[in-house]
């Protein structure tokens, strides 16, 4: 059973940066695909970022593509999504996924993939 908590959610201006962090325990976590979803009010859970068990592939969500970059540490357990130019449209409570996903894709970017899930982090964004 892996355990998963987000941190670094908050309030920020548009155009500003946030960086959240996935902290992960009771499970190795190299074996694991990480991924990031959000859920704005009224929503779905929909795909932000994906990476791969060893950090060598990555995936974002056209809306997020290049302003936002998601990296893993693996000897520390944890995944960071650093957030920058961010829009009231990315306001949403983030949350941290992870999967054992060893073949090609090798990333999760679907909801029915995720093994684990955080509880949540709520991102929000001032016009």
């Amino acid at each position: 059973q892996v355990h998963l908590a987000e941190s670094g959610g908050g309030l920020v201006q548009a155009g500003g940066s946030l960086s959240l962090s996935c902290s992960a325990s009771g499970g190795t976590f190299s074996n694991y695909a990480v991924s990031w979803f959000r859920a704005a009010p009224g929503k779905e859970r929909e795909f932000v970022a994906a990476i791969s068990w060893s950090g060598a592939l990555t995936s974002y969500a056209d809306s997020v593509k290049g302003r936002f970059t998601l990296s893993r540490a693996n000897a520390r357990n944890t995944a960071t999504l650093q957030m920058t130019t961010l829009k009231p449209e990315d306001a949403a409570v983030y949350y941290c996924a992870a999967g054992r996903i060893h073949a090609a894709p090798y990333l999760i970017q679907e909801v029915g993939h995720v093994d684990y899930w955080g509880r949540g982090t709520q991102v929000t964004v001032s016009s």
